[in-house]
């Protein structure tokens, strides 16, 4: 990735390094939801905090506690509607419940380097494939085997699993088992759009990564796109094996400026 690319995915709301808030939580999908239902669209950073921090409306017992919680949650999700990832991703959030799940855990990618580690590891295991925690901990051992403690990297590959089955990848409380999980065309609006933002365009787009990530067949993914046209979420438009999709008014006339430099 070019350091220029790079610096604008930043500023869309990507976070780069090596390490992230599955160091020490899950995606924390119920916080999120908890929050987003007590605090309106548009709402600024700020906002998030009071709410978290002092109405305490995550009910945690400290203060230190809300607060660690909060530091949490603005590096999962950004928490900041400067932050197009942020942004378009609350928008979508508020459209589709179904979608829910899929959707945070593709901002928890986004922004969380560690989660990131696992996606292919999860993705290559087929339905009703055991998926064991102790490979995921030889995974994080990977490239570097003394980065991480066996007593970190146990800890990690349980908040790592803990998200995939919040997100609907996984079932199964010890045992963890992979499923497939429920998406909408709200999801593949998304996944298109982070293709976007990493500068795919027409066909490329539906080849992402993000749209790997999504179960289904090209066919079937495509049927979806239409769908999410049809809502309005998109401007999709597919003929004669050429596509196109356009995103009107997700992104300022700066971050379109930032995305084409």
């Amino acid at each position: 990735m070019a350091d220029d690319h790079e610096q604008a995915l930043i500023k869309f709301g990507y976070r780069c390094g090596r390490s992230g808030a599955h160091a020490s939580r899950t995606m924390m999908l119920a916080e999120l939801s908890t929050l987003l239902a007590n605090v309106p669209p548009g709402a600024a950073r700020c906002d998030y905090r009071r709410e978290v921090v002092d109405a305490n409306t995550l009910d945690k017992p400290t203060r230190k506690a809300r607060q660690l919680t909060f530091r949490h949650l603005v590096e999962l999700y950004g928490l900041d509607p400067s932050l197009a990832v942020f942004r378009v991703f609350r928008q979508l959030w508020n459209l589709d419940e179904q979608a829910r799940p899929v959707l945070a855990l593709m901002v928890a990618l986004v922004r969380d380097p560690l989660l990131r580690l696992s996606s292919d590891f999860i993705l290559a295991k087929h339905p009703g494939e055991s998926v064991q925690r102790a490979e995921l901990e030889a995974l994080l051992a990977t490239d570097d085997p003394d980065r991480f403690t066996p007593a970190s990297r146990k800890s990690f590959a349980q908040n790592i699993n803990g998200t995939w089955t919040q997100a609907g990848f996984l079932v199964g409380r010890v045992h963890k088992t992979r499923i497939v999980p429920c998406i909408t065309p709200t999801n593949v609006t998304f996944a298109l759009f982070l293709g976007y933002l990493e500068g795919l365009t027409g066909e490329r787009l539906f080849a992402s990564e993000w749209m790997n990530l999504l179960p289904g067949s090209p066919d079937e993914l495509v049927l979806h796109a239409n769908s999410a046209a049809n809502r309005g979420q998109i401007v999709f438009m597919n003929a004669g094996g050429v596509k196109e999709v356009r995103f009107p008014g997700y992104l300022s006339l700066a971050e379109e400026m930032l995305l084409h430099e």
